[in-house]
């Protein structure tokens, strides 16, 4: 199964099959309402229904990143995350993943039973979120971003989005390496300053990225450019798009699926991979 393996010195994550990873997000406006909770006591309840219906990680933000948001202040992501990871902690040892890119959040989390970075700023934010990484030895979710979340979504353009995040990938990849960090996840970073059609040209190439050898995580669930498929519907109607692109994602391999709804992603995985008698 996947898991994170831990010793005196790091905590590493193994791979034998695609891994679903449970959004929790305790904020009020993140996109999809359904993944907004208002206490800590709603996120545990919430993180013991994933770990009953299967979820592999559990992924906890303080601080929306949907297009167009603000950040709020580091003292109020603390107040926001930092509780809620040690009570789901005190529930489980299923491996947490903090998403922030502010390093004394990440240094704090681990400290409180966080196990995995998830930066979508790519250590362009607050580059000693990679020292955090490499003195504590936990793997490190690097993600493509062009921009901020304020504005990422102002007329993004590329002339081959895949040669470009590869090429992006590089530079952050060789960085890492040389300041101590090896246990890296490549997230394309869907939605993250991509046009429609930037997003599916990912998923349709999304083997390139494996070129690497290293982990790839999608993050996809809910997000505008199903509603635009399935004919300009809300978060709260894309489950089936969401589906899809999970089923579509085992088949390639992708290693780490970032979802709303574990229970359904996880039987998609199953099912995928009993028809594929994939052995990791």
């Amino acid at each position: 199964m996947g898991m994170i393996y831990t010793t005196p010195w790091e905590r590493k994550l193994v791979f034998d099959r695609t891994l679903i990873m449970g959004i929790i997000n305790v904020t009020p406006d993140s996109f999809y309402a359904g993944s907004r909770k208002q206490s800590v006591l709603e996120a545990v309840e919430a993180a013991k229904k994933m770990v009953k219906e299967g979820v592999d990680i559990i992924d906890v933000g303080g601080m929306s990143t949907r297009p167009g948001s603000d950040p709020v202040d580091e003292e109020e992501e603390m107040n926001r995350v930092i509780p809620v990871i040690k009570a789901i902690r005190s529930v489980t040892d299923v491996p947490i993943s903090v998403d922030t890119y502010r390093w004394r959040i990440a240094l704090k989390a681990i400290d409180s039973g966080a196990d995995i970075i998830n930066d979508i700023s790519g250590f362009q934010f607050e580059p000693e979120i990679v020292e955090v990484a490499s003195n504590n030895r936990v793997p490190y979710v690097l993600m493509h971003i062009k921009g901020t979340p304020k504005t990422m979504q102002e007329n993004p353009f590329y002339e081959d989005v895949v040669e470009e995040i590869k090429g992006y990938f590089q530079e952050k990849i060789d960085y890492l390496k040389e300041n101590g960090v090896d246990q890296i996840v490549l997230d394309p970073g869907i939605g993250f300053g991509k046009r429609y059609e930037d997003n599916l040209e990912i998923l349709r190439r999304i083997d390139e990225f494996k070129e690497f050898d290293f982990p790839l995580l999608v993050g996809a669930s809910r997000k505008s450019f199903i509603g635009i498929t399935m004919g300009n519907v809300p978060p709260e109607e894309r489950l089936e798009g969401t589906l899809a692109v999970t089923a579509y994602c085992t088949m390639k391999g992708v290693d780490i699926l970032r979802v709303h709804d574990v229970l359904p992603n996880k039987r998609v995985v199953k099912m995928m991979e009993a028809i594929l008698w994939r052995k990791w």
